[in-house]
């Protein structure tokens, strides 16, 4: 492969868009293994929170595909590769990127504690007002702020 040719694909995968209309790949092998990524991703996409258990099994997968996507693009920095193995490769890359997008914007995990401290945030500026409206402003030592005892 001619170093112009290098300098492309490596320009290809350090695009500001590049997995826009890029797939996740249907399978990967990571570090000998073969996952079947697509599926993984949709599987946890389709959850509405994620179990701690499955937490620590999603931050072991993005390590694992981070680890993978520098891998491969070094074979392509420093690799004796043909220009068809290099397309492979950020063809490969381009789907790592775009399953690494799709498990870092899970958004919430543990969406029933966010809602509780939602719940409980309301519930205190309920009372906050109430407190207000009827006239009610002592502190917290029971003693009346309008100088008189």
């Amino acid at each position: 492969m001619q170093e112009y040719e290098r300098k492309q694909l490596l320009e290809r995968i350090g695009r500001e868009g590049a997995t826009v209309g890029a797939t996740i790949p249907e399978r990967i092998e990571i570090q000998g293994e073969t996952i079947d990524l697509r599926e993984f991703v949709f599987e946890i996409k389709r959850r509405e929170t994620i179990p701690a258990g499955e937490r620590e099994r999603v931050e072991r997968a993005k390590t694992n595909l981070r680890r993978e996507r520098r891998e491969r693009k070094e074979r392509i920095e420093e690799g004796d590769i043909s220009r068809e193995e290099g397309e492979r490769l950020v063809e490969a890359i381009v789907g790592i990127d775009r399953a690494l997008n799709a498990l870092e914007n899970l958004g919430p995990t543990n969406l029933e504690a966010e809602i509780e401290a939602q719940e409980t945030a309301d519930k205190k500026r309920w009372m906050n007002f109430l407190k207000k409206a009827l006239g009610d402003d002592r502190d917290s030592q029971g003693s009346h702020r309008s100088g008189s005892p």
